[in-house]
């Protein structure tokens, strides 16, 4: 059996590309395919292989400007040649779901979320401050919408990483999904410390969607000490907010953001998320999150209150949830954490993490593909032996 992977871009390891990661694991021999790959830029399980582009990635200022290219990534999707693999999977959040499949070939995509920019987040991405970007793109919005829905109907299954993002895909696509939560290399974590230091934690882009300005305003009002990792197009507006109990890291590596989970009193999380490794990784390492409650942390995250003034009992806690997504509710939310602080067990936290584990998710991932696979091939009355040969002889 012949598969291929197909990815919307490659710049950087984000949770996007750390589900590509563990994909090349489950399907060595697959060849890899994207809209365009800045080199280097991924981890080496990625880099090692071939990586087919598109002509986006000759287009001028990609490597920094890529959003603005957005309405040409349908064209590009388009144009990845995939004749001849019997099982494409593509990993999408744009526009890698709308490739054109060969006849016989069965495509599953694994979706991180229908196209933000286009739908419920555009004003988060191309708002006010950013006037000249949205005026161009809104101009296409309707295009986009219209290619991303229409095409959303050549996919012959859809996974979606959380019930969250399965009822996303049924609103603006109308097509049902399986869930298949995305891995957390737990093993990349340990709860090093039996007591935390006295700082908070923030790990995230700086995209105006993560609300990465609630937490810096929050705990410089508070006087708590943040630590606050990552870059990204709104840091300079980000920065200007803080105070001086608020450090940037900037990038940080695997080893230096394991460390820092180990040793933070809580993660930060004051965005949306469409699932939230990040909470996971804290969790991995024995810290609690304090996260804006909703989207996929709804399915992560054990709350401290299991409503209004009542604390959960049959189940340990593993963060307290802000439904108030302003600095003042954050800053309510810190101290009710602090206020139950003991309350919070590093073992039960990482205990909970492993239910999200990358071996497990391997496993769940290549049973539920191969499912697929071999019930689209019976129904069409071919052979699916291939499929049991694969199982065997492909080791997870």
């Amino acid at each position: 059996m012949k598969v291929a992977l197909v990815h919307d871009w490659l710049t950087g390891m984000r949770g996007g590309e750390k589900v590509l990661e563990a994909l090349c694991e489950i399907f060595p021999e697959a060849h890899l395919f994207t809209l365009f790959h800045i080199p280097g830029s991924v981890s080496s399980e990625i880099e090692e292989r071939p990586i087919k582009t598109t002509f986006v990635q000759k287009l001028p200022f990609v490597k920094k400007h890529y959003r603005l290219y957005l309405p040409l990534f349908p064209m590009a999707a388009e144009s990845l040649d995939l004749s001849g693999y019997d099982l494409i999977i593509s990993t999408s959040h744009c526009a890698a779901k709308g490739i054109i499949t060969p006849p016989g070939a069965f495509h599953v995509s694994y979706i991180f979320t229908p196209m933000r920019y286009i739908w419920d987040k555009f004003d988060d991405y191309f708002g006010d401050r950013f006037w000249l970007k949205k005026r161009a793109l809104g101009l296409v919005c309707h295009y986009l919408r219209a290619w991303d829905s229409a095409s959303s109907r050549r996919v012959d299954a859809f996974i979606a990483i959380s019930d969250y993002i399965a009822e996303r895909v049924k609103k603006y696509y109308g097509r049902d999904s399986t869930v298949v939560n995305p891995p957390v290399d737990c093993a990349r974590f340990s709860m090093t410390r039996a007591e935390p230091e006295d700082f908070y934690l923030c790990l995230s882009a700086f995209a105006p969607y993560k609300r990465i300005d609630l937490a810096v305003e929050a705990l410089t009002a508070t006087g708590a000490r943040l630590k606050v990792v990552g870059t990204g197009q709104d840091e300079k507006r980000i920065r200007s907010l803080a105070g001086a109990n608020v450090e940037f890291l900037g990038h940080a590596s695997d080893d230096v953001v394991a460390d820092l989970y180990s040793r933070c009193r809580a993660l930060i999380f004051p965005g949306e998320e469409d699932f939230g490794i990040v909470p996971l990784e804290a969790m991995a390492s024995g810290r609690p999150v304090i996260a804006y409650g909703k989207g996929g942390v709804l399915e992560t995250i054990v709350p401290l209150f299991k409503s209004q003034g009542v604390l959960e009992r049959k189940r340990r806690p593993t963060g307290v949830f802000f439904y108030d997504q302003s600095v003042r509710g954050l800053v309510e939310a810190v101290r009710t954490f602090e206020d139950h602080e003991k309350k919070f067990s590093p073992m039960a936290l990482r205990e909970h993490a492993l239910k999200f584990d990358t071996p497990l998710f391997k496993k769940k991932f290549k049973e539920t593909v191969l499912s697929m696979y071999n019930d689209y091939h019976s129904g069409k009355g071919i052979c699916s032996k291939n499929t049991a040969n694969y199982l065997k002889t492909s080791s997870l």
